[in-house]
Parts: C-alpha cells; structure tokens; sequence
C-alpha cells in the first residue's frame, strides 16, 4: 500500500467521524446513549487527544507541544460538542501537515514512556498510522450506532 492509499482511506474515515455528528444539537453531542457512558463530546475528545495528538502529533512528529499537551481524552476538560468537533477538526489539521513530510517506512521519532504507555514501541510510522485509522474507522461505526439511536440517522443503508 502507498502512503496516498493509506492517507486516503484514513481522511475518509475522518470525514464518516464527522458526518455521523453533523447536524445534532449540543444536547445530542453530550447525550450519553451507551452503558458505558461516554458522549459523542467524549469520543471526539479522544480522537482528537489520543489520536490524532498522541500517535500522530507526538509519536510520529515527535512535536513538542503535542508531548507537553498529551492527556486521556476521555477525560478532558468538559467542552461543548461543537468546540470538541472543532478540537478534532483543528488535530486532523496538524496531523496531516505532520504526514506530510513524513517518511512512513521510518521508526517513530518519539516514544512515551511507560507510565503514558506501557508497550513496546512500534517499528515504523506504517504501524502507527495504521492503528489510528483502525481505531477512527472503529469510533466512526460507534457513532453510527449512537446517531441511529439519537434520532434514527443511518449513514450507510445497503438493500
């Protein structure tokens, strides 16, 4: 697979995120719908800190203030829903000027320490980006199912 290919296929996952989301009220974006208990605030918050910030910004671009600013995103600071969708607007903006000039075929250029991340680290920025865009492909069909419960959206419908 190319690095376009790869790219190409995480923008469009990026862009299913934001889709799902379009279009709710504030209410709807911190509803909690899942036992578990997470909003759609919630999730964007970790896309934006724990992927798009920490793999990406910090792992792959090794980018200070994206080190100094790393924290859980599910735990972030309380924001509205349409500041989350900007945050995570804004992250995918720094990402992609990071991929931009990034050899993939090379290992990350940071590594957290154990007590942010305790497993061994990647062997090249391949890995990384493609744990991203499982994770945001997983997190886009989450919020499928929570805007079908909101008010009955469905994104993809085959017959």
């Amino acid at each position: 697979m190319r690095d376009a290919d790869l790219r190409e296929q995480l923008t469009a996952q990026r862009r299913h995120v934001l889709d799902a989301v379009a279009g709710l009220e504030e209410r709807d974006l911190a509803r909690i719908v899942v036992p578990s208990g997470w909003s759609i605030t919630r999730l964007l918050n970790h896309l934006a800190y724990d992927d798009e910030m920490f793999w990406i910004g910090a792992v792959l671009g090794a980018d200070p203030q994206a080190i100094e600013s790393l924290h859980d995103g599910w735990r972030s600071e309380p924001m509205s829903g349409t500041d989350a969708i900007g945050r995570y607007r804004d992250q995918i903006e720094c990402s992609d000027r990071i991929l931009d000039g990034l050899d993939l075929s090379a290992p990350p250029r940071w590594w957290p320490p154990a007590s942010v991340f305790d497993a061994p680290p990647m062997q090249d920025g391949w890995e990384v980006l493609f744990r991203v865009f499982t994770e945001t492909a997983v997190h886009a069909g989450h919020l499928d199912i929570v805007r079908e419960l909101i008010d009955g959206h469905q994104h993809i419908v085959v017959t």
